[in-house]
């Protein structure tokens, strides 16, 4: 009986009544359970990040595209305005042109008409003036009876000088 008298023999004892207490009580598998809800919880909080971040990448990947796809239209646009711009400027140049042919047709013609008329007003003002130097001579002539050789010569000249 000496071994009851030992202290390591009455812990051992107590350690042993402890562990059998907790496996009546069924502590273990508590522990156990606790620890597999616990896992559980960890597993489901895995996989939601993991779903998480499949999705942010699925988005990234989408806005990338969607980025690229408007680049590729703004580029389009670009090139678009630019080809609209030199067409408008070639169309501008060319009705430019035009109005400044038409401008100078116009421009000529008014120039002819007004030789035209600057010509006519001078004929008919040299034919006016012949008119009034004829009748004076004729005039100057019935008056002193005497007839003139340049005068007459002059007045002959003069007709064909006037067409």
């Amino acid at each position: 009986m000496e071994l009851l008298r030992e202290a390591e023999v009455w812990v051992a004892v107590g350690l042993v009544l402890f562990f059998g207490l907790l496996v009546f009580l069924k502590v273990p598998n508590a522990a156990a359970k606790a620890l597999d809800a616990r896992a559980g919880k960890i597993q489901a909080a895995l996989d939601e990040a993991t779903r998480l971040r499949d999705e942010a990448r699925a988005l990234l990947a989408s806005l990338k595209a969607r980025r690229e796809e408007v680049e590729v239209q703004a580029r389009q646009m670009l090139a678009d305005a630019e080809a609209e711009a030199r067409r408008m400027e070639a169309e501008a140049k060319v009705r430019l042109e035009e109005q400044i042919v038409r401008r100078t047709e116009l421009a000529d013609r008014r120039i002819a008409t007004a030789e035209a008329q600057a010509a006519a007003d001078v004929k008919a003002a040299a034919g006016e003036m012949a008119a009034n130097i004829a009748e004076t001579v004729l005039a100057a002539r019935i008056a002193g009876a005497k007839k003139d050789p340049l005068i007459d010569q002059a007045i002959g000249q003069l007709a064909e000088r006037l067409q």
